[in-house]
């Protein structure tokens, strides 16, 4: 029986991928949570979707610097 190596690449971008979408759900569920929270306690229906888009926002904000992080990396290993 053969043994199947993967090339590390392969689980560093599988291992990325995940980091991503880890980076996005957290911050969202979250701040959807505490919104929801809020709205209970206080009577009131709006935090939830406020907070909503500001959890999507810190998402994308922590996204982009990994995204960064990772380009200027790739970028100085070029050169």
């Amino acid at each position: 029986m053969a043994k199947h190596s993967f090339n590390k690449t392969v689980w560093q971008c599988l291992t990325l991928i995940s980091q991503f979408g880890i980076m996005m759900l957290v911050p969202t569920g979250m701040m959807f949570a505490l919104g929801y929270w809020l709205d209970g306690r206080l009577g009131t229906q709006f935090f939830a979707i406020v907070l909503f888009f500001v959890g999507v926002l810190a998402g994308f904000g922590n996204i982009y610097r990994l995204a960064r992080q990772i380009y200027q990396k790739d970028k100085k290993d070029r050169e």
